[in-house]
């Protein structure tokens, strides 16, 4: 394992403490692996994506002098650039860590109405129900919910909020058409896009931010096309 061989495994042998300690260490190794090849994967995809942001900065930079109204296209290229490269760092710090930093008694109907605050065409159904959690993230989470739906989706979008026994539900659903079979199990890989349908549009991140933020939680994301072209987020609730 040192030598760089991450597929290295101890030979478990018995039940006592040597056994116990194999399992220990084959544990740690299969973390390790699957660590270091998601950031593999991450950056190997990383660096196809900021190619074309920086491709049209630089085209833009040679424009601009003598097209001085390509300005406002190179300041949301540079914003699209920065967005890409703020979700990369926070995907990789959520997968290097397994417990949250911050955790503080949140109402996820009054986060959610503060971000349905930010949208046209956006409506809120909500009543109280608090999480436990990293309010930063949370919120993160439902923005890039809504987000997708105003980037690939159809207005209006339709947030609730409710508690279901010990968990709280959160919906983000908008009018587009639902989602084909074949790409529902991708749709919270990173840098996936639903071919035919998201063009270039986002970072092709946001839904995997959104899964990875849920499960910090304790909670989970999953798409509910019986329902329309809808995202549903459960989360544990605190007494």
């Amino acid at each position: 394992l040192g030598a760089g061989d991450l597929t290295a495994r101890v030979k478990v042998e018995g039940r006592d403490e040597v056994a116990r300690l194999a399992q220990s260490f084959n544990q740690a190794a299969a973390r390790i692996e699957s660590l270091v090849n998601a950031h593999k994967m991450l950056l190997a995809n990383a660096s196809h994506e900021l190619r074309t942001p920086l491709a049209r900065i630089r085209l833009g930079l040679e424009l601009v002098a003598a097209h001085p109204e390509r300005k406002g296209e190179l300041e949301r290229d540079i914003a699209e650039l920065d967005q890409l490269v703020d979700e990369i760092l926070l995907l990789s710090r959520l997968d290097a860590t397994e417990q949250l930093e911050v955790r503080e008694d949140i109402d996820l109907a009054a986060l959610a109405a503060e971000e349905c605050a930010r949208y046209d065409d956006c409506g809120l159904e909500a009543k109280p129900v608090t999480v436990r959690g990293d309010p930063t993230l949370l919120r993160r989470m439902i923005r890039n919910l809504i987000d997708n739906a105003k980037l690939h989706g159809k207005p209006p979008i339709e947030v609730t909020v409710a508690r279901e026994d010990d968990r709280a539900v959160l919906s983000v659903l908008d009018h587009g058409p639902v989602i084909v079979e074949e790409a529902r199990e991708r749709l919270f890989s990173t840098f996936y896009r639903i071919p035919g349908r998201c063009g270039a549009k986002g970072t092709g991140l946001g839904l995997a931010l959104v899964r990875q933020i849920a499960r910090r939680h304790g909670g989970d994301v999953a798409y509910n096309p019986e329902r329309g072209n809808s995202f549903t987020v459960t989360l544990p609730a605190s007494p």
